[in-house]
């Protein structure tokens, strides 16, 4: 198994990180908050931080049976944050994506096979040039299956030695998910050719969308 981020230049990418751009058009939305129990009970939520929520985003949002996957922020102790405050890493806040899916179309064992698949779950609170808590890989359980699943998951890989180092991803149960302001959303649809787009996400998108082919909407 093989790491998306290797072989992208560092002294490149650091000039081009997620936290070094923001939008003059914020638009914050502070009512989006998303409760598990308003989700029809015909689809299931999983919510995954994997570094850049607008990375995490625009492989999660290609998965067939992903109904709908919104950027945000989960695990802190502030209410309401801003992306100001969250890149801080003083909210203890995570970037993550809360994902809406059909478990008829796509299993949570798949929504985790990509999620390990598609990040540095090696590197303690950093994923490339972005560096911080709020970068940490991260999955945050809404139930007891998701939880057993996903420590059973981490434990067969680190016994395997897919990765050469040992897995630090967090592993915490399911509190307040806080939607991102409105330009994040969609980000690497709406803004492909700005510079981390081109550097980081569009790399790792392809790479994806040829390991999970068979997976992707159509």
């Amino acid at each position: 198994m093989k790491v998306f981020l290797t072989g992208v230049l560092v002294t490149i990418v650091t000039l081009f990180s997620c936290a070094q751009k923001q939008n003059a058009k914020k638009n914050i939305s502070k009512d989006m908050t998303t409760n598990t129990n308003t989700v029809n009970t015909a689809t299931d939520t999983a919510t995954f931080g994997t570094g850049c929520f607008w990375c995490t985003e625009a492989i999660f949002q290609q998965l067939d049976g992903v109904i709908k996957s919104t950027s945000g922020y989960s695990g802190g102790h502030v209410a309401n944050p801003t992306y100001k405050e969250v890149c801080t890493g003083n909210t203890g806040h995570a970037e993550v994506i809360q994902v809406v899916y059909d478990p008829k179309k796509i299993t949570y064992d798949e929504l985790l096979e990509v999620f390990w698949k598609t990040h540095d779950p090696t590197t303690l609170n950093r994923q490339g040039a972005d560096v911080g808590t709020q970068y940490r890989s991260v999955i945050f359980y809404h139930n007891n299956e998701q939880k057993e699943k996903a420590v059973k998951y981490k434990a067969e890989l680190d016994k395997s030695g897919a990765f050469n180092d040992p897995i630090v991803t967090e592993i915490s149960p399911y509190t307040q998910f806080y939607a991102a302001e409105n330009y994040h959303q969609d980000y690497y649809e709406q803004n492909g050719n700005e510079p981390y787009c081109n550097i980081v996400i569009r790399p790792k998108v392809e790479k994806f969308q040829k390991v999970f082919k068979s997976k992707l909407k159509h």
